[in-house]
């Protein structure tokens, strides 16, 4: 593993703005890292990467059917009670996932760790799985990379053969994200597409503007009622809002499936350790309210809230107890918390990248990158394109 400089594309930001991707720059910064990629070998992408990331899910699936099974541990996740049967039973009648990203970290040499798993609303999907496969075509014909260079990212292919999977054709889906978001958006119409690929029809709705109908099912902002909606908005904020007492009688298919809220939620870190103690892609974690000794955390801990996004309210502490990194954005901070053992992340030229693993059902199928200069990464990091050179 490799970090590498390559010189940018002469015309790469109007093909960004061509492609919609208008985010490629934030407040700015750039968010698209144009001039360097990070290399990596078949070996280290199969075996570090993707069977584990593969492995990874199966474990995760296991500790999902633990949690719906006793009420102690669903008492840890930190959702409210109302809404206990409503996810449980989403996952005894196995209501199909879609996709989700694994955040990992790797040096080229060990296991990857796993840091935590967003399955439920994971972003920068559209540089993952389409932009950084056209920079990879670009830079090859240019010669500034040789023939034969690959990238792991079948992403899109796959996330378009689930689609199929688990809808039959001409079935309609909606799609809703936070409204005048272009990054959440630029993923929701990501997705959309490998609907339509898939033969589905796809409509986009604000969250905002979806309604209830008098007979208690979900309708768009032109009254048409929802069978299937995608929702970019994380379970743990739509069963806290007045209207999620009709979800569980409203027959509506959601994607991400109810289940999912136990998989997007830190608190699942712990009971994976619990499950599988001493597992090479895993880090020592426990509820912050247990009792756990300090010897299988030797770099210091991380405390994460059980519901947060982009690095906020994380804090990285040192063996001492001193603090090494916490983030300024302190909005999750009224949330229970885990604690992680800190893993540092590998230093390249001064940045930390972290893999982001993708899934599309249940397989690991690609990978995308982001890097900072700070421990923690953030809603700014830089998303940095990877290929495969031997």
């Amino acid at each position: 593993m490799h970090r590498i400089s390559l010189p940018p594309r002469p015309d790469w930001q109007d093909k960004a703005e061509a492609a919609g991707f208008t985010f490629h720059t934030m407040y700015g910064a750039p968010y698209w890292a144009e001039d360097v990629a990070y290399r990596f070998t078949l070996a280290q992408i199969e075996d570090d990467i993707e069977d584990p990331s593969t492995q990874l899910h199966a474990m995760v699936r296991e500790a999902v059917a633990r949690i719906t099974a006793s009420e102690d541990l669903m008492a840890r996740m930190g959702l409210p009670f109302a809404h206990w049967d409503y996810i449980a039973n989403s996952w005894r009648a196995a209501e199909p996932e879609l996709y989700g990203r694994m955040d990992l970290a790797y040096d080229g040499n060990g296991p990857a760790k796993l840091l935590e798993y967003n399955a439920d609303t994971p972003t920068s999907l559209f540089e993952s799985a389409s932009f950084q496969w056209d920079w990879l075509q670009d830079q090859i014909g240019l010669g500034h990379l040789p023939q034969g260079t690959d990238q792991f990212n079948r992403t899109f292919e796959a996330i378009t053969e689930r689609f199929a999977e688990i809808f039959a054709r001409g079935t309609d889906v909606h799609f809703a994200s936070v409204a005048n978001n272009t990054e959440d958006y630029g993923t929701v119409e990501t997705l959309a597409w490998a609907a339509r690929e898939a033969g589905l029809g796809a409509h986009y709705t604000p969250m905002h503007e979806i309604g209830l109908t008098e007979t208690g099912q979900f309708a768009d902002n032109q009254s048409r009622v929802m069978g299937v909606l995608f929702k970019l908005y994380p379970w743990e904020n739509l069963l806290a809002e007045p209207f999620a007492e009709n979800l569980a009688g409203a027959h509506l298919r959601m994607i991400e499936p109810p289940w999912k809220a136990l998989v997007s939620n830190k608190a699942i870190l712990p009971v994976l350790w619990d499950m599988f103690k001493g597992h090479p892609n895993l880090l020592p974690s426990y509820f912050a309210d247990d009792a756990h000794g300090a010897d299988d955390m030797p770099h210091g801990t991380v405390r994460k809230p059980l519901f947060s996004r982009e690095g906020a309210s994380v804090t990285i502490l040192g063996p001492d107890g001193q603090t090494i990194a916490r983030a300024e954005d302190r909005s999750y901070d009224q949330y229970p918390e885990i604690v992680q053992a800190y893993h540092p992340l590998p230093v390249f030229d001064g940045y930390r990248p972290v893999l982001g693993a993708w899934i599309a059902g249940e397989t690991c199928v690609g990978l995308g990158l982001r890097e900072d200069q700070s421990p923690i990464t953030q809603n700014l990091s830089r998303f940095v394109p990877h290929i495969i050179q031997e």
